[in-house]
Formats: structure tokens, sequence, C-alpha cells
């Protein structure tokens, strides 16, 4: 598989696309106004507790106080089952990171385990677990590894716990430690500024997204990060030079003067993301309907049909469709519980495979993903972390017309409704003009069905178009 790491820089937004094969499998954007918080770690204070819900809520500053769970908290005196109210009081001060943005009316979530990432490992300062990626799956080398971080830390070089990350895999005990080295000084630094700062004060910020994408994203399986901003390069190759040198031979300058996501073809892929139907090569469709509870994922065969019959028809396009789903899960950075309807399959065997490649598909994901098995009706149930928030939830707004209804009132509901208001007005006995003003979408309806306006009410109406009137909104005037 060929993976590329595309940088898209510009005054007002940062944007970092992860291409598998050419196709966009992840897309991040930072934007200079909607500055992102996730993994921030800050100095806050307990602002209330909520014993019914056995969590807290925490200000630090952000404009909504953040939500703390009881299994979120880190005290040297906890227990099982503990009370929320037993290990936090009122005003009390508490270093916190945040795992989860805020969401619509939902402020962000925080834990007291701190956990700092880096490009081999994630160290965590108040653990004591030592702890290698299943993902190695090489027996030597997964104990290679493990064998390297017990030495490390019975040397006494770091205090807590790590996590030996995937990209580790083949990394010598040299890198390894230079990345201990790196994590410890930033949590002493982290440390001193709760010491010294008031409280509701940000402590630590998280890398940019850039840097978060080579941290997260940047495997032995990447062969080039093309970045078209000169001094994103450079402090790019200045980070690299720090954290992992060897690969800075594969992040180069894009020098061209056509846009550096046109060239890759991204920008039609990002159109692609702003529509919730999605095209299947075999000729079927995916519809995906995103709420604040929950996303729906519909599955259509549309015009492809097997020579064979019905039930091959079904598994076909659902194979290619689980593939499809997990590429656009990701794309879209959906999350939270997703329900796939899948099209009915008879046979136990073809549904375990479309499970089976759902899963297969869904491997490469970082975020954390959960299956049930398929339904009889077609049915699969799973989970998805939401960290962020979703593609669309960034880049739209709830629409003006239908208020996130997703449709607008009929031309004849509207023709309808303003019927009934002229009943209401007994316009039967108004001698004088009547003009009624409409959208100029709805223009032309009414206009066809003037003569209708007429038998009814037995007057002359003046349909005339009015730019500022909303779609579905009118206005009767009397003259």
């Amino acid at each position: 598989m060929k993976k590329e790491i595309i940088v898209n820089r510009t005054l007002e937004e940062t944007k970092v696309a992860v291409l598998e094969d050419g196709r966009l499998f992840d897309l991040f954007i930072e934007r200079r106004e909607s500055e992102k918080i996730l993994n921030n770690i800050y100095k806050g204070a307990v602002e209330n507790i909520v014993p019914a819900l056995n969590s807290a809520f925490v200000n630090i500053g952000t404009e909504k106080s953040a939500y703390l769970g009881v299994d979120d908290i880190i005290a040297p005196d906890k227990r099982d089952n503990d009370k929320i109210d037993r290990l936090l009081k009122v005003g009390q001060t508490v270093m916190v990171q945040v795992y989860k943005e805020p969401i619509n009316t939902k402020g962000p979530k925080v834990t007291m385990d701190i956990s700092l990432p880096g490009r081999l490992l994630v160290y965590m300062p108040l653990s004591a677990n030592i702890g290698v990626s299943k993902n190695i799956e090489d027996k030597q080398e997964y104990e290679r590894l493990r064998n390297i971080m017990y030495k490390i830390k019975n040397e006494g070089v770091s205090k807590g716990g790590f996590i030996v990350r995937t990209e580790a895999e083949e990394a010598t005990e040299e890198e390894i430690r230079k990345e201990v080295n790196y994590l410890t000084r930033i949590w002493t630094s982290i440390d001193k500024r709760f010491q010294e700062y008031k409280p509701h004060s940000r402590i630590h910020k998280d890398l940019g997204i850039v840097f978060q994408t080579i941290r997260d994203h940047f495997s032995d399986e990447v062969e080039l990060m093309h970045i078209d901003s000169k001094k994103e390069l450079d402090d790019v190759l200045d980070f690299v030079k720090i954290i992992s040198p060897e690969i800075s031979d594969r992040i180069l300058l894009y020098e061209s003067k056509q846009p550096i996501f046109k060239v890759y073809g991204i920008d039609d892929e990002i159109r692609n993301l702003q529509s919730s139907r999605v095209f299947l090569k075999s000729g079927g469709s995916l519809i995906i309907q995103e709420e604040e509870s929950l996303c729906a994922i519909y599955v259509n065969s549309g015009k492809f049909v097997s020579r064979n019959s019905q039930e091959d028809t079904a598994s076909a396009t659902n194979v290619e469709a689980a593939q499809e789903i997990a590429r656009q899960l990701r794309a879209r950075n959906l999350g939270g519980i997703i329900v796939i309807d899948f099209i009915d399959m008879k046979k136990a065997s073809n549904r375990q495979k479309v499970l089976e490649k759902l899963r297969e598909a869904t491997k490469g994901d970082k975020a954390k993903i959960k299956i049930w098995p398929i339904t009889r009706l077609g049915l699969i149930e799973m989970t998805r972390e939401r960290k962020r928030e979703s593609f669309f939830s960034l880049v739209g707004d709830t629409c003006p017309c239908c208020k996130g209804l997703g449709a607008v009132l009929s031309k004849e509901s509207i023709f309808i409704k303003v019927c009934e208001d002229l009943e209401q007005m007994n316009v039967k006995m108004h001698k004088g003009k009547i003009k009624i003003k409409l959208n100029a979408d709805i223009l032309s309806y009414f206009l066809d069905r003037k003569h209708r306006l007429k038998e009814i009410f037995n007057s002359d109406f003046e349909i005339k178009e009015e730019p500022e009137i909303p779609r579905e909104d009118y206005q009767i005037v009397f003259e």
C-alpha cells in the first residue's frame, strides 16, 4: 500500500490529508479561529460535584465546564466503587487532560490520568505499567521492546509507565531512550507549571495538527510527506530532527503553482464528503445520515445486479460497502454509535463474510472501534471513538430553511397553508386587492394555481415574488 501525507497551509487554515493508494482516508483540519483543545492539559478547579452521576464539573477556563467522571480520577487512596464526594472537594485544584472535545451542547471530557504521546511511546507519568502494542505480532520483537522498557524503568531513568506504540517496531534502544528523555522533560515542565500557574490555566498545549500527524501516522509505510509551505516545512524538519531524524528525507516541499489538494485530487474528495450519498463502483450506494445521538448508514444495491441470484447481488454489494464504510468513517471522522443497514442476506455464511470484511477494513483506524455481530435483518451495530467533531460539524452550519431536518415543506403544503389563512381571514368579504408575496422558488407553483384561488375565494389575487422572504414563509397584503 502506498501511503502519503499531504499538507496544505493557508492564512486561516491548515489541512492534512492521509492518502492510501491515492485515496483519502484521513482528513485533519485546523482553523485559526476554532482552536482545538484535545489532549491539552489544564490546572482546573472543581466547580460542582454531582453525587447522583458520581462525577464532577471542573472549571478549566473554557466556555463550558469540563466533565470528570469517577473512573478518570487518580488518587492514592482510591478504592473500587468509590464515591466521588470522598475523592474530590469543591474548590480543589486538579491537573486534568482533555480526551474529548466539546461537541454541540456538551462540554469537554477530562481525565486526571495524564498521557503524553510520542512517535514511538506513550508516557503515563502517574502510572506504573509497561505495555506493548498488540499490533506488534512478531513475538521476538514484542519481547525485545518489552525488555528494553523494563531495563530503562529499572535504571530509574524516569518514573511512571509507558506504552510502546506500533511505530516502535524495529526501533533501536538508543532511539527509544531518546524519546523517553524527551517525554520526561515535557512532563517535568508541565508539573512545574502546575505548581506555579493559577487555577483555570492551560499548562500544556498539544502539538499542532501537522506535528500530530507525524507523531501518529508517519510510519514506515509513508513514502512521502508533501508540504506546500516553506515555513511549515522548516518547522516540521526542526521537530523531526528531535524525535526521528531518519524520516526527514521523506518530507519535501511542494513547489508547483497548482494548488496541492487539486493536484492530488483531494479537493474533489472533500466535496464528496459534503454529500450524504456515496456511490460504489458496482453501481450501489451508501446513504450516510449523521445525527447527534447516532449515525445511520444505509446500503443500496442501485443498478448492480448479479448474474447468479439476488443473494449474490446483496452479498457482493455489502462486501464492497463494508470497505467503503470503513474509509468514510475515517474521512468524515464519524463517531459514537453507528448503525449500518446492509442489504438483507439469507445465508449466515454471507452475513459472516460481510462482518469479517468490515472488521478487516477498520483495522487501520487509529480510533477505538467495537463491532457487534450482524443481525438477521442485516443490521450491524458498532461504536467508534469520538475525540473531535465530525467533518461536517466542523465545516457546516444548520440549514436556515430546514433547521437541520433535512427537508422543507413541499410547495403543495405551502399552498394549502395559504388557503387556510385566507379562509380564516374571510377574504370573500374584502372588496379591494389582495397580494400574496412569496419566495421565488414557490412563485411558479402559485401562478399555475391562481385560477384555483379565484375559484375558492371569488377574489382576484396578485401573486408577486419577494426575494427576502424565506422559502416556507409568505405575506398576505390587503389593499
